[in-house]
């Protein structure tokens, strides 16, 4: 009996396909709008993940605090209070697992007939298990290198292409404000930040080369930040309090004063950003189903119009023994297939869009099939909704009044 009702159901819509296509149509652009719509957000929330894995895990910046010249107060970091024996207090520190110092700035860097200008990042090897940085090729530099203040270099993938180009940089010299560096490794590929700077458009050098050779200070042994990794994510309040109680001790902070230094929680801005874009997602998800909706008013318009069109075929229906659920169930065949026809081509229509989208406007996409199986069933269930109320006009007919309708 069912698949009867599906084969009146099709051929009732090809008697009628511009008419049925254009009832479609609602549902094809919903589906499709939603379906590029979630790619687009699950896309931004993935590039919001890898933005925050490249940063690194559990993360604190601890800056230079501010300071009061001639009435005018300056910002973070304008005074260099901190150093490096703070950050190997901070080191000590049971809810701390690593601690890198940092001294940077930017410079021309010079390869033969190449040059680029970057930032120089001091530091010490601990860098890269704070920032969760691998080496592509080589090796880093060591304690020792600190120690004297030797001038080898780590360099970012975005500068040596810039001044290497398919060459192997490793183990050649470059100059820094002319003075000679050599590269012991490239760092791999990180991409850019949250605030989109390119994270492989850096050097990194002994954080004594970069003090006493490259960028000096008046305040011997300071450092412009010093990033801090706590040891796991339920420790990260404990090691905030632990730091700011050590470095106002070791500052010799009085109880009314302010710090000289911040702190800031890498972690907490990251989730911030990555619930910022969750939000983003379900938003233009939103948006986008609002054309479903549309679509299954159009579906509930011509079906009223179907059902006032083949009021007679209704009461002829029920005259030789239809019963009520009979007629109520062929109509609602209709517009459920009506909602799956256009559903099927709303999703091919979503990922082609999402896929246009990806290649002409450098877009990130990502297809889930939890929102394509969404989509389809909310399609679905639009249609049958909408659907219902013609339906159960056509079932509630009374014959006669049906059979007399010309």
């Amino acid at each position: 009996m069912i698949w009867s009702m599906l084969n009146e159901a099709l051929e009732a819509m090809i008697a009628n396909r511009m008419r049925s296509f254009l009832t479609m149509l609602g549902m094809i652009i919903g589906v499709g709008a939603v379906i590029i719509m979630s790619a687009i957000g699950a896309g931004a929330q993935e590039a919001v993940k890898q933005s925050i894995a490249s940063m690194g895990s559990n993360l604190f910046i601890v800056l230079s605090g501010s300071t009061t010249s001639g009435g005018a107060r300056m910002g973070s970091g304008a005074t260099p209070t901190l150093t490096i024996s703070d950050g190997e207090a901070v080191a000590d520190l049971p809810s701390i697992a690593e601690v890198a110092p940092i001294a940077s700035g930017m410079a021309q860097v010079i390869y033969g007939s190449n040059n680029w200008s970057t930032t120089i990042m001091g530091s010490t090897p601990n860098i890269l298990t704070v920032r969760n940085w691998t080496i592509e090729s080589g090796y880093s530099f060591t304690d020792a290198d600190v120690r004297g203040a030797t001038r080898v270099a780590l360099i970012g993938k975005t500068v040596a292409e810039n001044l290497f180009g398919d060459e192997d940089p490793v183990g050649k010299m470059i100059r820094i404000k002319q003075s000679p560096y050599q590269v012991v490794g490239v760092l791999a590929l990180k991409g850019q930040s949250l605030d989109g700077r390119d994270q492989d458009d850096t050097i990194i050098v002994p954080v004594t080369t970069a003090q006493h050779k490259l960028f000096g200070s008046q305040f011997q042994g300071t450092v412009r930040l010093i990033m801090a990794q706590a040891v796991s994510a339920d420790q990260m309040d404990e090691a905030e309090n632990q730091m700011t109680e050590l470095l106002r001790q070791r500052h010799h902070i009085r109880n009314n004063k302010e710090n000289d230094f911040s702190i800031r929680n890498l972690a907490a801005m990251a989730a911030s950003a990555a619930d910022t874009a969750k939000v983003m997602s379900l938003m233009l998800g939103a948006i986008a189903s609002i054309s479903l909706l549309v679509g299954g008013i159009g579906i509930m318009n011509i079906m009223l119009v179907s059902v006032t069109e083949r009021t007679r075929e209704i009461g002829i229906r029920v005259a030789i023994g239809a019963h009520e659920r009979d007629i109520l169930l062929q109509f609602l065949l209709e517009a459920l297939m009506i909602s799956i026809f256009g559903s099927m081509i709303g999703i091919l229509l979503g990922v082609g869009g999402a896929l246009i989208a990806e290649k002409f406007l450098s877009m990130s996409v990502i297809f889930t099939s939890q929102s394509i199986f969404t989509a389809f069933g909310v399609a679905a269930t639009i249609g049958i909704f909408f659907g219902f109320y013609p339906a159960r006009k056509a079932a509630k007919m009374e014959p006669i009044e049906a059979l007399r309708f010309q």
